[in-house]
């Protein structure tokens, strides 16, 4: 079994726990409505509501191996089914770090998220921040990781804090380490420098 065939096993089996737990939440519902003599009304409507939407999987943990071998490991406070996409689960506060051969890493964090599982791809919604080992911050509007090749690609305009300076760009695309090339990363779209002389 492959990284993705893992990966999407996991993301299957919390869908095997949600799903259930959606289904219990509506069944109960139906038979505090059978034993009413009066029609529901519209408060008990949207109560049944809250509780389909509040049925998830707390603090849920996603892990696999891309192509080049590096680690990802996705976390969350929260993980429950999209009601439109029966491959994606809509994930809150996540986080994923992705560990290289090499010994680097990254790390993003964002307050909403959804994986698709099908697809293998994590989406960071919203204002997202990401850091690696090498000293680079960020903040975008918006990333996604491609979880079977470790690519990273933002969704808009970044600020960047090096370790020489800041940068600003429209475009940042990460690409892992592998044997023979080290962790890239790879600015587009307008780039700007401030550079910074360290101190000696």
């Amino acid at each position: 079994m492959g990284p993705t065939d893992n990966l999407y096993s996991q993301i299957v089996g919390w869908a095997k726990i949600i799903l259930p737990l959606c289904a219990l939440g509506l069944l109960s519902t139906l038979f505090l409505f059978a034993r009413s003599t009066t029609e529901p009304s519209d408060i008990a409507l949207e109560e049944v509501e809250a509780i389909a939407r509040e049925q998830r999987v707390s603090a849920p943990e996603f892990s696999g191996l891309t192509d080049d071998g590096a680690t990802i490991v996705i976390s969350a406070n929260a993980a429950r089914p999209d009601d439109t996409k029966p491959d994606t689960v809509n994930i809150d506060n996540i986080r994923l770090r992705m560990d290289n051969t090499d010994g680097s890493n990254i790390e993003i964090t964002a307050t909403q998220g959804e994986i698709d599982g099908r697809a293998a791809l994590a989406s960071f919604l919203g204002l997202a921040r990401l850091t690696t080992s090498t000293g680079y911050e960020m903040e975008t509007n918006g990333l996604v990781a491609e979880l079977e090749t470790g690519l990273v690609t933002s969704s808009g305009l970044l600020e960047i804090h090096a370790p020489f300076g800041q940068l600003a760009a429209g475009k940042v695309t990460f690409q892992v380490s592998s044997e023979d090339i080290a962790q890239q990363m790879l600015f587009t779209d307008g780039v700007r420098l401030l550079y910074v002389p360290q101190t000696p």
